[in-house]
């Protein structure tokens, strides 16, 4: 594989590059290719880490493992890419948050953890490690998120909108109420008015059979019949 990438190298410039600099060289840029393919896979989704950050941080696990089997020597060749694991923490960390009553971000964080061991093993030399790895992750990422969505296990925050005559106050407490007897919590309410009304907006989180079960539930409520639902995210 390493040879592969000679020729888009001059030929006067061989002679100064040894067989070494093209293995560093294959290594790297299998790291940013694998990379790219599962952050591109995040990137259509729109999650927070995408193309970019999964390419980086494959193609820098892979560089720091590489510095590392040749600056740290035959008895140390681990010190640096053993500090990749605590600093990928922190990165995945950042990416998940708590929104709307649920949590948020916890796949990309394992992907990017992911990722980050898929580098280390291309800049070790372990290729058929590295796209094994790659492929089953793409693979899961695409058809277990299918899975989840066919059988109405995926998750999803559900906004929902009510305009009424009424107090708010009265409203709220019928919406509790209904919440209550199936087992969800709203999160993110919103008081407002239009045209002379109450306008009441607020979320919950559950999988596309529960949303239904709960607007059916609403809507039995003469007080809540004009509820309206609008899909948001889904809890990645």
């Amino acid at each position: 594989m390493e040879h592969a990438f000679a020729v888009f190298i001059p030929h006067w410039l061989e002679p100064a590059m040894g067989e070494l600099f093209w293995k560093m060289i294959a290594r790297l840029v299998l790291a940013a290719l694998l990379g790219g393919i599962i952050g591109l896979e995040r990137e259509l989704k729109h999650r927070p880490a995408g193309l970019r950050t999964n390419m980086f941080m494959c193609f820098g696990s892979a560089m720091f493992t590489v510095l590392s089997l040749q600056l740290g020597g035959p008895n140390d060749a681990t010190r640096i890419a053993a500090q990749i694991i605590a600093g990928i923490g922190f990165i995945g960390a950042g990416s998940i948050l708590r929104d709307k009553g649920g949590v948020t971000g916890l796949t990309t964080a394992a992907t990017i953890f992911v990722v980050a061991s898929i580098g280390m093993a291309c800049g070790g030399g372990l290729y058929m490690l590295a796209v094994f790895s790659s492929i089953l992750i793409f693979l899961a990422l695409r058809v277990l998120g299918w899975v989840e969505r066919r059988f109405n296990l995926k998750p999803l925050v559900m906004d929902y909108t009510i305009i009424t005559d009424k107090s708010a106050q009265e409203i709220v407490e019928e919406i509790n109420k209904v919440l209550e007897d199936q087992g969800k919590e709203l999160s993110g309410m919103r008081l407002s008015k239009a045209n002379g009304k109450e306008r009441i907006q607020f979320s919950v989180g559950g999988t596309r059979s529960e949303h239904q079960e709960l607007l059916d539930n609403l809507r039995q409520s003469s007080d809540l019949r004009g509820v309206k639902a609008t899909a948001g995210p889904e809890v990645d």
